[in-house]
C-alpha cells in the first residue's frame, strides 16, 4: 500500500492490505458511540484493534483518543472497556494522558466535562521517546531540602539539595489545547468535518513517539489532521477514511501543505 494516501475506505479492510509490523506510530480520534454524527457508519471496534496491532512494529505506539458520552445519567465506561481490549490484545498501557480543551460549559448537575482520554499503548517498550521538554519554575535556583517517601512502607525520609535546578524538565502528561474555530486549526476547510482534534495535539505525539521519515497510521482521518502534521514534521503516513466527503477535505488539506503551501 502506498504512502502519503488517504483511502477512502473502511479501516479494517484497509488494513489487511499493510504489511506485518511495518506502522512505527498509529495516532486516531474515533467515531465514538453516538457523540458524533457520522454519516450513518459503523466501525469494528475488535478487528480494528487486531488489525493495529498486527500493523504495528515492536515498539511502535497508538495513541487513542477519546471520551465517553453520558446516558441516563451516568457516563457509559466507554473508554475503559476499549484501553481493557487493547491490552487483552497484548498492547501495553504506557501511559493513561489528559487531553484538556476549552470547550464551552454546558449545565449539568455534575463539574464540568473539559477532558479527552488520550490512551498511550506500547507493543513493547517503546522505541522511540523524545519527550517535550517544559521550563522549571524554580530554573537556576540550588536545591533544597524535602521530604519524600521512599519506600514500599511509606516511610517518611528527607534529602538535602546538591546544586541547582536543571533549567527544563520533561512535560507532565495532561496537555491542554484551545479548540473551536480558528483555535483547532487555521484550515477553514477543516470544520467542514463534525469532529477534529487540535493540530498541536497531533504534532505533539508524532514528534514524542517517532522520528523523521518514520510511519504514521490513523485509521479515521476525518479532515486530515494527522496527515498534514505527518508533512509538516517530515514523517509519512497513511490515513483510512469512511467517508467519500470527509476523505475529499481531508486530501485537499494535506495537498495544500504537501505542495509546499502555507496559507491558512
Amino acid at each position: 500500500m502506498r504512502k502519503n494516501m488517504v483511502y477512502n475506505m473502511d479501516c479494517v479492510n484497509g488494513m489487511k492490505q499493510i504489511e506485518d509490523e511495518s506502522i512505527d506510530m498509529v495516532i486516531t480520534s474515533p467515531p465514538y458511540e453516538d457523540l458524533r454524527k457520522y454519516k450513518g457508519f459503523s466501525w469494528d471496534f475488535e478487528n480494528t484493534v487486531k488489525e493495529i496491532f498486527r500493523v504495528l512494529k515492536k515498539g511502535g505506539v497508538l495513541v487513542w483518543i477519546v471520551a465517553d458520552k453520558t446516558k441516563n445519567g451516568s457516563e457509559t465506561g466507554t473508554s475503559f472497556r476499549q484501553a481493557l481490549g487493547f491490552m487483552q490484545i497484548g498492547f501495553n498501557l504506557h501511559d493513561t494522558m489528559i487531553y484538556q480543551s476549552d470547550k464551552p460549559p454546558l449545565s449539568h448537575n455534575r463539574y464540568e466535562q473539559k477532558f479527552e482520554y488520550m490512551f498511550v499503548f506500547s507493543k513493547g517498550s517503546p522505541k522511540t521517546f523524545n519527550p517535550i521538554m517544559e521550563k522549571c519554575k524554580y530554573a537556576g535556583e540550588k536545591k533544597t531540602k524535602r521530604t519524600f517517601r521512599h519506600d514500599s512502607n511509606g516511610v517518611i525520609g528527607e534529602t538535602h539539595g546538591k546544586g541547582e535546578v536543571k533549567s527544563e524538565k520533561i512535560k507532565g502528561n495532561i496537555w491542554f489545547y484551545p479548540t473551536g474555530y480558528n483555535k483547532s486549526t487555521k484550515d477553514k476547510i477543516a470544520f467542514k468535518h463534525p469532529a477534529i482534534f487540535p493540530e498541536d495535539l497531533a504534532r505533539d505525539h508524532i514528534l514524542t513517539w517517532t522520528n523523521k521519515g518514520e510511519t504514521v497510521l490513523d485509521p479515521f482521518m476525518g479532515s486530515g489532521t494527522t496527515g498534514k502534521m505527518c508533512v509538516l514534521t517530515g514523517r509519512q503516513y497513511i490515513g483510512f477514511e469512511i467517508s467519500e466527503e470527509y476523505c475529499e477535505i481531508a486530501k485537499e488539506r494535506i495537498g495544500i501543505y504537501e505542495a509546499g503551501g502555507n496559507k491558512e
